[in-house]
């Protein structure tokens, strides 16, 4: 059964305590908090302050992703605001390896991202210092966009790399999952569905979750 991580972007903003209390009640383990900066991406989303009020009102894994230029200079600063996994874009770091390991050091579990273009082969090298790659199914910055069905077989390729590598490298997917998807990523070798549009705005969010969780 993969892990649930409804994705705050797709929340309700004027309440995000009531969303927090559902997650707590539901059968998610993670709750995904995007961060945009208008720069790497085309948007701004949320920040610091938004993340230590989360954190401090959930009992779930704080998955933070960066979509963000820059990510080390922030790196300390989601680490106090509660972040327990901290991802970012191979394609906004320089020095990747020391990205991930700066992440580690800080106590944070390390994760990269790629987005659509950007093949599996850009991180074989650093694939075994990840403990999470987070395959983008839409191009990043916005929420509720279509799934890109291409972004399939890039699943397969990864989780054949990390089993030739003999790596725990969690797989996450982040864009367009929905309850028609979900079994063919979890069957292509997806650990972790970042869910938003498909939770908040479902008639019943917890079941949603449900669902998702039970899907092997």
């Amino acid at each position: 059964m993969p892990i649930v991580a409804p994705s705050f972007l797709a929340a309700d903003f004027l309440h995000l305590e009531k969303a927090c209390e559902m997650v707590n009640q539901s059968a998610a383990e993670w709750l995904h908090l995007d961060v945009m900066d208008g720069r790497f991406v085309p948007n701004i989303s949320f920040g610091i302050p938004v993340i230590s009020a989360i954190s401090k009102a959930t009992t779930k894994v704080c998955d933070v992703h960066l979509m963000i230029e820059e990510p080390e200079k922030y790196a300390e600063a989601f680490k106090a605001a509660g972040a327990n996994v901290l991802t970012v874009h191979a394609e906004a770091c320089r020095h990747l390896h020391r990205n991930l390991q700066q992440i580690k050091d800080l106590g944070m579990k390390a994760g990269i991202a790629l987005n659509p273009h950007t093949p599996i082969s850009a991180i074989d090298e650093v694939l075994a210092d990840a403990d999470l790659v987070c395959i983008m199914t839409v191009n990043p910055g916005f929420g509720g966009q279509k799934f890109i069905h291409a972004m399939l077989k890039k699943v397969e390729s990864l989780k054949e790399s990390i089993i030739k590598k003999g790596a725990n490298t969690l797989i996450e997917i982040d864009g367009g999952v929905t309850l028609d998807n979900a079994a063919a990523l979890v069957r292509a070798g997806a650990d972790v569905l970042v869910a938003g549009n498909t939770v908040f705005a479902a008639n019943d969010p917890m079941a949603t979750i449900a669902a998702l969780k039970a899907i092997s």
